[in-house]
């Protein structure tokens, strides 16, 4: 279904003037490896990697384990495509509901600051579902994800923060385009064929941030948009006919979601290939994504770095401190008034994050433990830890994720500390070797430390297989004999 002759395979604007989904569209369609500029292949490998090892990690946590005791239950789910971590093997709709769902479910996934979205747990499980059932190339593989991710940041930073404000999840809803943008590319549909899996997508968007209120539902929330988007691209291969322009019409994705509804914005207009911006060396979305030092929001981060620069620098220690105060933009700000009494909001919560930053001079995975969130002389900290609005970082919110930190001790010091964008994100990247380690430090537990070398190998050189399975099976814990 390779019908596009494409004039650009950059997203450099609209495409001869259509609207925001034609647009998108024909750029997805006319994506070739060889037209990916350097830096975005490289991104595209890291995001891989990154995405998969938080896969493996969150692979045994309670939300995937849910997951497929109801797949068990509804007697549905059996197949031949190998999850990373798990030792089942699923179909692909529901091996890329359970890969979102581990992906996210430790708060270690990656992410694309000017559209507050989660990319890759929903475009890596999609895409490697269906890769591995269809024997793809790696070349295949990352260019689908290269468009996936594209599709997904895009629409959520056209849509962000007004999506935010109306309470929708950008990573559940946008991240259903990603997931069945990166399908088309894998199916090497034409414009028109994935422009009709985006119109199918639209309807399957969801994900509300209820979960501020507690509960686990926030992990599924990428699992829903991969199996969803995948769906939609399923379909659309199986003849279902979907609407043109869902984005930008009247009923749409961008006045519904984003409050095209209201008169804030001409949904028509969106410059949709434009929206979030651009790295300095790549016109591509996944090179201007971060990947995270820290297991919690990245909303916090931010705040983290300030605190823990202090600690290092200044010598101060938990028990110095009289009091915190933190600004930042007003959406890290709400999460000052999030609690730490499950594991979810305590990834969520400011006072508790920053609690344990001071306390620990990390945040770690394990500092979320029932007996860590307990803690007599964590809790005790919270107290002294304010959390507000600045009004510059707000200001430079969303281009910039900023915080402004003062640590008051007790002998009457005031040590200050101004982060404009956290560490791990696109201009102030993580290096090669320490995403190689984040993904060894996940995956070595899960699947064991000779195998996740050998994992991590392959997947740096995956542009070289022919054929992606035997990578990705390898990703997956060997089942009892």
């Amino acid at each position: 279904m390779n019908l596009l002759s494409p004039t650009a395979l950059q997203p450099t604007g609209q495409h001869g003037g259509a609207g925001p989904t034609a647009s998108l569209a024909a750029f997805a369609a006319g994506l070739r490896f060889e037209a990916i500029d350097t830096q975005a292949r490289q991104a595209a490998r890291r995001h891989l990697i990154d995405t998969l090892g938080a896969m493996i990690a969150g692979a045994g946590q309670a939300a995937t384990r849910s997951g497929q005791n109801a797949m068990r239950a509804a007697m549905a789910g059996a197949g031949p495509v190998p999850v990373p971590g798990l030792a089942e093997r699923y179909d692909a709709l529901n091996a890329a509901w359970l890969g979102g769902t581990s992906a996210h479910g430790l708060e270690l996934d990656d992410g694309h600051r000017p559209g507050s979205v989660h990319p890759g747990a929903v475009v890596v499980p999609a895409a490697i579902s269906l890769a591995s059932l269809r024997r793809s190339s790696g070349t295949e593989l990352l260019t689908a994800m290269v468009a996936g991710y594209e599709a997904c940041c895009r629409i959520a930073a056209a849509s962000h923060p007004r999506a935010r404000w109306r309470g929708f999840h950008n990573t559940g809803t946008a991240g259903v385009f990603g997931a069945a943008v990166a399908g088309a590319s894998l199916m090497k549909m034409d414009a028109a064929a994935t422009e009709n899996a985006i119109g199918t997508a639209a309807s399957y968007a969801a994900g509300l941030f209820t979960f501020l209120g507690g509960g686990d539902v926030k992990r599924t929330h990428p699992g829903h948009a991969a199996r969803e988007g995948l769906m939609s691209a399923l379909l659309t291969e199986a003849g279902l006919p979907g609407p043109c322009g869902a984005l930008e019409m009247k009923e749409g994705y961008f006045n519904a979601y984003a409050g095209g509804d209201t008169g804030a914005f001409e949904a028509t207009a969106v410059d949709l290939m434009q929206a979030g911006g651009h790295h300095p060396d790549s016109p591509l979305a996944v090179a201007n994504c971060y990947i995270k030092p820290h297991a919690c929001c990245r909303h916090i981060h931010p705040g983290i770095d300030a605190v823990l620069a202090i600690m290092a620098e200044d010598g101060v220690t938990a028990g110095q401190v009289d009091r915190v105060e933190i600004g930042s933009y007003a959406i890290a700000a709400a999460h000052g008034a999030v609690g730490w009494t499950e594991m979810t909001t305590a990834q969520m919560s400011f006072p508790f994050v920053i609690a344990t930053a001071l306390r620990h001079g990390r945040v770690s995975l394990g500092d979320f433990s029932a007996a860590h969130r307990a803690d007599p002389e964590t809790v005790a900290l919270t107290r002294r830890i304010t959390v507000g609005v600045d009004p510059e970082c707000e200001n430079d919110y969303p281009a910039k994720r900023s915080a402004r930190v003062a640590i008051v001790t007790r002998d009457g010091r005031t040590l200050r500390r101004h982060v404009p964008e956290p560490f791990g994100g696109a201009r102030n990247r993580l290096s090669d070797t320490a995403v190689g380690a984040k993904f060894l430090d996940l995956a070595a537990p899960v699947i064991g430390a000779a195998a996740a070398g050998r994992a991590l190998e392959a997947l740096w050189n995956i542009d070289r297989a022919a054929d992606v399975s035997p990578v990705l099976e390898a990703l997956a814990r060997i089942p009892p004999a």
